[in-house]
């Protein structure tokens, strides 16, 4: 893990952290009031973005994260480089990176073995006062994913 500026991301990195910081401005978040934004980077180069959305069942709610892997899922795209992170409270910018949670971890170490690749992830601070520029195995040390299972994944990496 690295601290670095927002200067030192790649540009495609860098438009992936401005995407995500537009789309946590669309989070539903009636109960914890924290907004997310995820921006995943495809292979190709496209962004698909995704946000947090709460639910009165709690169990229910999804993270932005995971929420940006089932929209690039529907649009048939399976093959991700990396993911950038951003969040801010509804009255309170963050001083300290946000980090998936662990079932976020879990479902993007899927999409790395999907992917081929380790995946780059960005996480920022509401202001990019404060970027970490990671890996999925750095997040993710000693994961468990289809591939340790034996799992024959090819057909879903087109």
């Amino acid at each position: 893990m690295n601290n670095v500026s927002f200067e030192d991301l790649s540009q495609v990195q860098q438009y992936a952290l401005i995407d995500a910081s537009k789309v946590l401005e669309h989070s539903y978040n009636p109960y914890s009031h924290f907004h997310v934004g995820a921006t995943l980077v495809s292979h190709a180069g496209e962004l698909i973005s995704g946000t947090n959305f709460e639910n009165a069942a709690y169990g229910s709610c999804i993270c932005a994260e995971r929420s940006a892997v089932l929209r690039a899922n529907a649009m048939g795209i399976r093959k991700i480089s990396g993911v950038a992170i951003i969040a801010r409270g509804a009255t309170f910018d963050t001083e300290e990176p946000t980090a998936p949670c662990g079932s976020c971890r879990q479902v993007l170490y899927e999409v790395s073995q999907i992917s081929g690749s380790d995946l780059w992830v960005v996480l920022s601070s509401t202001k990019r006062e404060k970027i970490i520029l990671t890996t999925m195995s750095e997040l993710l040390p000693l994961a468990f994913g289809p591939l340790d299972l034996g799992i024959d994944i090819t057909r879903f990496q087109q």
